[in-house]
């Protein structure tokens, strides 16, 4: 008599619900862990310089003096947003018009020494700011480039550049090949189906990698400290470290969270406007 042969069963299936609840909680810690420091930028901002170390969550009572001393004529904070501004819209599109050029090179074009190519371009990011500031200092004193835009676009340039031509390597990878290929079919060249094909199909990797570059740019601390001593040329981040409370010892504190809250409004309208097209 041969014996009964079982078929165990399927197992039973967890609950996802417990899985959910845990994955909503590490989501929920994660932004409250990133957001607590912006928030707590924005009540001391709001905060009375003899309120500035109280612990409270919500200023009692909301004051506006920290904006009016952060926009006061004499501390040149609107010039230094428009320095910002200047040397992070030309650093990004500088950044791109060499990224996407050498991006696509690199996804499509076969050549000698390629990988070493990259791998070149990837080891430059690692060298620390600090290790190249001195160098990069003196071959600008002796060409008179202390106090301008350019000693500050030019070494952001190099930090920002190499990310992004990894960046856009790894994207252009990612278009088949056979949208060119038909495109050139139909009678386009290669720089003509570059243009009209494959550009607009990478606007997505190309506005990450713009957004990536102005916000490294606009957040630059140590450059432009070491390149500028002039107030006049100052970008906002170097401004900002340098505000004086006068008599006061609280002051700089809450002037320092009110120009932050306002250096931070630009990249979030950025963010927000090209969202769409990352």
């Amino acid at each position: 008599m041969s014996a009964a042969l079982v078929v165990p069963g399927p197992r039973p299936r967890r609950s996802g619900r417990a899985g959910k609840l845990w994955t909503y909680l590490g989501m929920l810690l994660l932004v409250l862990f990133c957001l607590a420091p912006i928030y707590w930028m924005v009540v001391s901002a709001f905060r009375r310089a003899s309120d500035i170390f109280a612990i409270s969550l919500v200023p009692q009572p909301v004051s506006l003096d920290n904006f009016r001393t952060v926009f006061a004529a004499g501390q040149g904070f609107l010039r230094s947003l428009l320095n910002s501004f200047v040397v992070a819209t030309a650093t990004t599109v500088l950044t791109l018009v060499v990224a996407v050029s050498a991006g696509y090179a690199l996804a499509r074009l076969e050549f000698r020494f390629k990988r070493a190519f990259m791998i070149g371009v990837v080891s430059t990011s690692m060298f620390p700011t600090v290790a190249l500031i001195v160098p990069m200092i003196q071959i600008f004193s002796g060409i008179g480039w202390i106090n301008t835009y350019q000693a500050m676009i030019l070494p952001s340039l190099s930090f920002v550049l190499p990310l992004s031509i990894w960046n856009l390597t790894t994207f252009f990878r990612q278009l088949p090949n056979e949208l060119e290929q038909a495109a050139m079919v139909d009678g386009c060249t290669r720089g003509q189906a570059f243009r009209k094909i494959i550009l607009p199909l990478s606007a997505p990797g190309i506005f990450s990698t713009a957004i990536i570059a102005f916000v490294t740019t606009w957040n630059e601390f140590l450059i432009p400290l070491s390149m500028t001593n002039q107030p006049s040329v100052q970008p906002a981040t170097v401004v900002i470290a340098r505000f004086s409370g006068g008599s006061d010892f609280a002051q700089p504190f809450g002037s320092q969270m009110a120009a932050s809250v306002v250096v931070t409004i630009p990249i979030v309208v950025l963010v927000l406007a090209f969202q769409r097209r990352i």
